[in-house]
């Protein structure tokens, strides 16, 4: 997987290359299913009803759901918990965006291989550990300068802003939108279950009705400002639609 750290409002042009290219047979030889066309991609197996007000982590009413797909996405399912669990609390809050789960998994599955890249694993509470770092946004070809002020004043020398987390989010833009999802009373980016959450409402406030092309574009071009990017997330959340893993 080319890992290239980016995120909400991170505006990092990703390397140039091939478009995701999925297998046509699984592994014992029956023929998956394609790969539908299309903007936006589908939203996937329904999320099942969840008490959404229950107290501490309330993604985990979806262990089962989950459980059931992730050998077969090969998604972690705590992170298919996250997804769906996020999906579900905007379709009662903004019942008018109608992001679905598969487009959260396309991004993180982008952005951090679902909170698993470089040996990170997810733990029960959500968390993600080691922690998930992006590339400094020194200004060098392709990515912007970013200078964290607050780190740099402390230091005496000039320290660059880093991505957080497995959807990748840009410190600034998570203090206005990180929310808490699990219950701990922390909203913290390197959280799958706040993360996805996040991610979900900054979509839907970008956006608008993400069941249209147009809302669905507008959204992930204002998380990654990279129509490479927007069809990569397109394609991995197109195949999660399906049943298909990437």
């Amino acid at each position: 997987m080319r890992f290239v750290e980016s995120g909400a409002g991170a505006w990092i042009l990703r390397a140039a290359g091939g478009a995701l290219v999925a297998l046509a047979v699984a592994a014992c030889g029956a023929p998956l299913p394609p790969i539908p066309d299309g903007i936006p991609p589908g939203p996937g197996d329904p999320v099942p009803a969840m008490d959404l007000d229950a107290p501490g982590r309330t993604a985990n009413q979806l262990q089962d759901w989950a459980q059931q797909r992730s050998g077969t996405l090969a998604i972690p399912v705590p992170a298919l918990e996250a997804y769906g669990y996020a999906a579900a609390v905007l379709a009662r809050s903004r019942p008018d965006c109608g992001i679905g789960w598969t487009t959260l998994a396309g991004i993180a599955s982008v952005e951090s291989k679902h909170g698993t890249h470089a040996g990170s694993r997810i733990g029960p509470e959500g968390t993600v550990a080691p922690p998930i770092r992006g590339i400094p946004l020194d200004g060098s070809p392709g990515v912007q300068r970013i200078v964290d002020t607050e780190a740099t004043a402390k230091s005496g020398t000039t320290v660059y802003v880093r991505a957080m987390g497995p959807f990748q989010f840009l410190p600034e833009t998570w203090k206005r939108w990180g929310v808490d999802a699990n219950g701990d009373g922390v909203a913290d980016p390197d959280n799958i279950d706040d993360a996805a959450l996040t991610a979900a409402r900054y979509l839907c406030a970008s956006g608008g009705d993400l069941t249209t092309p147009a809302g669905w574009q507008r959204a992930l071009n204002t998380y990654n400002e990279s129509n490479e990017y927007m069809m990569e997330v397109r394609n991995r959340a197109a195949a999660y639609s399906v049943g298909r893993r990437v």
